[in-house]
């Protein structure tokens, strides 16, 4: 055995790297977050990302409950978004871009592809 007698420099040590898909499912947490899905019936946020060294690129998809305000929600999703992964992921957040991909009505249910009524 081998006794340690020094530190070992930061930049020796190696790094850490968190994967494009676990960033991913941060920033798709962080939207459902922001967004209270479960009063809309909506489906869950669902998000991809780019991620360069120590920065990410974010793309949020959802939906809305309607009516709302589309713009102060979609700022919210970007900030909160942007708060989480860089807090869980160390990374930084210059874009998160927002889809809005539907509006729900409240209380309205989704009917099946292809049955009628």
């Amino acid at each position: 055995m081998t006794a340690v007698t020094g530190r070992v420099a930061a930049a020796e040590r190696g790094e850490t790297r968190v994967a494009d898909r676990v960033v991913a499912k941060i920033a798709a947490q962080a939207a459902k977050e922001a967004v209270d899905v479960r009063a809309t019936g909506a489906a869950a946020p669902r998000a991809t990302v780019t991620v360069h060294r120590d920065t990410a690129r974010v793309r949020v998809s959802l939906d809305l409950g309607y009516p709302c305000d589309i713009g102060r929600q979609c700022g919210a999703v970007r900030r909160r978004v942007a708060e989480r992964v860089r807090a869980l992921a160390g990374m930084e957040v210059p874009e998160v871009a927002v889809q809005v991909e539907r509006l729900h009505l409240p209380g309205a249910g989704i009917a099946q592809e292809g049955s009628t009524r």
